[in-house]
């Protein structure tokens, strides 16, 4: 099957009808027609019944869909790309990071950044760290923060700043002379709040603590640092974040104490390898940079 016969195939699977599929690829109906009855033709077999204006996919039709699925996904990917690249004729600075990043590091980053670059363009959004690297290598971004590497050959992983694991409980938690000192897993006690269970920070505390003879009981889960956070602020419970999220924390409803052994943090600035930063978005990584190590060395104070 030619592109073309693979694009009309899809959107008729989607929508049933010659007429939905005319209208979801802007063509007319006996355009989308003729290209069905020359796929069927190549392929020598009819792919749908048709009753009453609709059509109703065969046997070899559901199989042939699922074949084709990825290239039509790649095939849409390549046209977003074309469509992005033609966009740029302004500059535009697109920046993607992990929501933890853009509420605690970007705000203030951005603010400093826009005063040298006041006529630039520039997009955020945030994702996760999976949805990032496809986001880079598909030219729909022109570079990304996250806590984590990819490890992905066409993404270049730049580390801008570090910290370390640090463990928040509401203020009044630990007084004394310990609440100066780093927290090791056994005196992780009262109600605690984990991270979901495929969480890469999440999963290194939980190795932390069983390496010292604990196996933490998480009676509240969640999926973002920021709601772990909020509950800590609100009293329901301890939880070790991400140094920028335990940064961010409000100092006078939080305490904070290292966790030990440290688990080094790093945020990095993701890049696609072929894809060099143009001078704005070069200077906006900068002013990340400045303001995540910044924002470091506050919240240890």
């Amino acid at each position: 099957m030619r592109l073309r016969h693979i694009e009309v195939f899809h959107a008729i699977m989607q929508v049933g009808t010659i007429s939905g599929a005319a209208q979801v690829l802007h063509i007319s109906q006996p355009a989308v027609t003729k290209v069905l009855q020359h796929a069927e033709l190549q392929l020598g077999m009819p792919l749908f019944e048709r009753v009453r204006g609709k059509l109703y996919p065969k046997p070899e039709a559901h199989r042939l869909f699922a074949e084709t699925e990825k290239l039509h996904r790649d095939l849409q990917g390549i046209r977003r790309l074309a469509a992005s690249l033609k966009g740029r004729a302004v500059e535009t600075v697109r920046l993607v990071s992990t929501p933890t990043i853009a509420i605690s590091v970007l705000p203030q980053a951005m603010s400093e950044w826009r005063k040298e670059f006041p006529d630039t363009r520039c997009e955020l959004a945030t994702h996760h760290t999976s949805e990032i690297v496809n986001t880079l290598r598909l030219g729909e971004a022109d570079m990304a923060l996250s806590l984590q590497d990819p490890r992905h050959p066409g993404i270049i992983a730049e580390p801008i700043a570090q910290g370390v694991m640090t463990v928040i409980a509401p203020a009044g938690t630990w007084r004394g002379d310990e609440a100066g000192l780093p927290l090791t897993a056994p005196g992780l006690t009262g109600e605690l709040i984990g991270h979901a269970d495929n969480d890469p920070l999440g999963e290194m505390i939980v190795a932390s603590c069983e390496a010292q003879g604990i196996q933490p009981n998480f009676r509240t889960t969640v999926q973002t640092y920021q709601i772990a956070r909020s509950l800590v602020e609100a009293g329901a419970g301890v939880a070790v974040v991400d140094p920028f999220t335990a940064a961010s924390a409000d100092p006078a409803k939080v305490q904070k104490r290292q966790w030990a052994p440290a688990i080094p943090i790093q945020l990095f600035l993701l890049t696609n390898s072929h894809a060099p930063l143009s001078h704005g978005a070069r200077q906006l990584a900068a002013s990340i940079a400045s303001i995540a190590r910044a924002c470091l060395t506050q919240g240890q104070q």
